[in-house]
C-alpha cells in the first residue's frame, strides 16, 4: 500500500454555548468549531477524510496571560503548520507510518519552537484523524475492523518497548461496545437545582440546565466533577452534589470522578484537600463511590521527580491519572512508573497514542491483576456532526465503557447546524441523537446510556457523506 496527503482546507463555524462552563482559569461562552478536511492518496485512488474538533481557550496552554483571541490564534498556527508538514510527508506504507513520520516532523518543528507537545500534537491528531476516515471510506471498512486486523499498520512496540511482537486485536474486546455510559460533567458554575437559578440566568430552550434536572431527563449514573483545588469551595460544593445526587438517586448506583484541573503546583496542597474531602463524614458514602481523581497537579510539575517520589512514598494515594499532562507517546509509561493509575484517552490528544495506551494500560493489568490501572475516556465538548462520532468510535473500539460527554450539555444540541444537516445525522445516527420537540436534533441518552450502534458500523464514526465546505473557509473566518 501507499500512502501520501496531498491537500488540506479548514473551515470553521463560531458558536456561543447555551450557559457558561467553568473549567479551571477560564469560563467558555464562545469558540470556533474547526472542520479538516484532507485529499489522501491511497493506492492511486483519492479519498476525502475529515476531521473535526473545538478550538477552546485555554485547555492546551492554560495560560493566564493570554486572551482568548491569543489563544485561538495559536491553535490555528499549529494546525496550519500540521497542514504543511502533512503535504510534506513521503507516501508511506500505511496509515501508522504515515501518522509516525507526521508526527515526528510536527515534534521537530514544536520542538525548536519551545511549544508544548500537547498543543502542537493537536494538529498532528486533526490529520491523522481526517487520514483515518479516508482509509475506512477507501477500503470500504469501518475503525473497529480496521484496528482489529491491523489493517493501519500499527507498531505497538514503536511506542511502548514492552508490546513489541503485539496488535492491538490482543488487548481490545472482540468487538467494539454498542453502548457506553455518559459520564456528565458538572462544571464549577454549573447551578445543582432549579431553584437555586436566577431569573437572569436561566436558559428555557427545552434542555435540562440544573444538575438535578440533567439526572432526571437523562438518567445519569456517571457523573465529573471539576474541582476549585480550595477546600472550603470544594467541600461545600461535593456536599451540594452528594445531596442532589442522593435524592434523585436513593438506590445509590452510581459514580463519579473528580477533575483537579491543574490546580496544585504541589502534592502537599492537594493531598490536604483529599484529606479533608476523605475525612468529611456527611461525604463518607459519596466519596466511596468515586472511581479516579483526574489531573490535580499543574502539567509544569505533574510528572517532575519530586512529585514522582511524594507520590511513590504516599501510600494510601487515590487513583489519579493525567490528562494535559499527556502530550507525547512516550508520556503514558512515565505517568505509570511515577505513581499514576493511568492516563485519558481524548482524540485531540491523538488516536493511535491513545490505542497505544490503553493497550499498555491492559498489558500492566494482566501483569498485575490486583493494580488499580485506569484508561479513561474524557470529553472536549464534543459535538456532531463528525468529532463527537470518531471520538465515540475509537472509545468504543477501545472498550471504555463511560466517557464523559458535555457537549450536548453545553451547547444546545445541533441546534448551531444547518437544518438540512441536523436531518442528515439523525437519519445516519438514530440511535444517538432525536429530535427534540423544539425541532432541533440533539444527544439521545436513556438511562444514562448511549446507543452507538450506528457510530462503531460507520466507516469512521461517520455514517453519511459529509462536506464541510458549507461552513466557513479559514481564509473568511474572523474571531469577532
Amino acid at each position: 500500500m501507499s500512502i501520501r496527503v496531498l491537500d488540506t482546507s479548514v473551515y470553521l463555524l463560531n458558536m456561543r454555548t447555551r450557559m457558561p462552563f467553568r473549567y479551571g482559569i477560564t469560563t467558555l461562552t464562545a469558540l470556533p468549531h474547526l472542520f479538516l478536511q484532507a485529499t489522501v492518496e491511497i493506492d492511486g485512488r483519492r479519498e476525502a477524510g475529515v476531521a473535526a474538533d473545538h478550538l477552546p481557550p485555554k485547555w492546551f496552554t492554560k495560560n493566564p496571560d493570554t486572551t482568548p483571541q491569543e489563544d485561538i490564534a495559536g491553535l490555528l498556527a499549529v494546525i496550519e503548520t500540521a497542514r504543511d508538514v502533512a503535504r510534506a510527508v513521503p507516501k508511506s506504507d500505511n496509515v501508522f507510518q504515515y501518522w509516525r513520520r507526521l508526527y515526528d516532523g510536527m515534534a521537530a518543528w514544536g520542538g525548536g519552537w519551545g511549544k508544548p507537545p500537547l498543543l502542537v500534537h493537536f494538529g498532528t491528531s486533526l490529520v491523522e484523524r481526517a487520514v483515518i476516515d479516508a482509509f475506512c471510506r477507501a477500503e470500504g471498512t469501518t475503525f473497529g475492523r480496521a484496528l482489529r486486523g491491523n489493517w493501519f499498520g500499527v507498531e505497538l512496540g514503536m511506542m511502548h518497548a514492552e508490546l513489541e511482537g503485539s496488535q492491538p486485536a490482543g488487548f481490545v474486546p472482540a468487538e467494539p461496545l454498542r453502548t457506553l455510559v455518559s459520564r456528565h460533567t458538572v462544571g464549577l458554575t454549573d447551578p445543582l437545582t432549579t431553584r437555586e437559578i436566577a431569573d437572569a440566568d436561566r436558559v428555557d430552550d427545552g434542555l435540562p440546565q440544573s444538575l438535578e434536572d440533567c439526572i432526571r431527563e437523562y438518567g445519569l449514573t456517571h457523573f465529573k466533577i471539576k474541582l476549585w483545588g480550595d477546600a472550603t469551595r470544594d467541600l461545600e460544593r461535593l456536599r451540594g452534589i452528594a445531596d442532589v445526587v442522593g435524592r434523585n438517586l436513593p438506590g445509590g448506583e452510581y459514580a463519579f470522578t473528580l477533575d483537579g484541573n491543574e490546580n496544585f503546583k504541589q502534592i502537599e496542597p492537594f493531598r490536604k484537600l483529599w484529606g479533608s474531602l476523605r475525612s468529611e463524614p456527611t461525604l463518607a458514602q459519596f466519596m466511596s463511590r468515586l472511581i479516579f481523581v483526574e489531573q490535580p497537579l499543574h502539567r509544569d510539575v505533574a510528572l517532575s521527580d519530586a512529585v514522582k517520589r511524594e507520590f511513590l512514598a504516599w501510600a494510601n494515594r487515590p487513583a489519579v491519572i493525567i490528562d494535559e499532562s499527556d502530550g507525547e507517546v512516550r508520556t503514558a509509561p512515565q505517568a505509570l512508573a511515577g505513581g499514576y493509575a493511568g492516563t485519558s484517552h481524548k482524540n485531540c490528544k491523538g488516536v493511535f497514542k491513545g490505542v497505544a495506551n490503553a493497550c499498555l494500560v491492559a498489558h500492566r493489568r494482566r501483569a498485575n491483576p490486583a493494580a488499580k490501572l485506569v484508561i479513561s475516556a474524557e470529553d472536549l465538548s464534543n459535538i456532531g456532526p463528525v468529532a463527537l462520532m470518531q471520538d465515540t468510535a475509537v472509545v468504543a473500539s477501545l472498550g471504555i465503557t463511560h466517557a464523559e460527554r458535555n457537549g450536548h450539555h453545553y451547547f444546545r444540541g445541533l441546534s448551531m447546524l444547518p437544518d438540512g444537516l441536523q436531518s442528515e445525522v439523525l437519519d445516519a445516527h438514530g440511535d444517538l441523537f432525536h429530535r427534540h420537540e423544539r425541532g432541533f436534533v440533539t444527544a439521545r441518552i436513556h438511562r444514562g446510556t448511549s446507543d452507538v450502534g450506528s457510530v462503531v458500523d460507520a466507516p469512521f464514526g461517520v455514517g453519511f457523506p459529509f462536506d464541510p465546505a458549507r461552513f466557513t473557509p479559514l481564509e473568511k473566518w474572523s474571531f469577532e
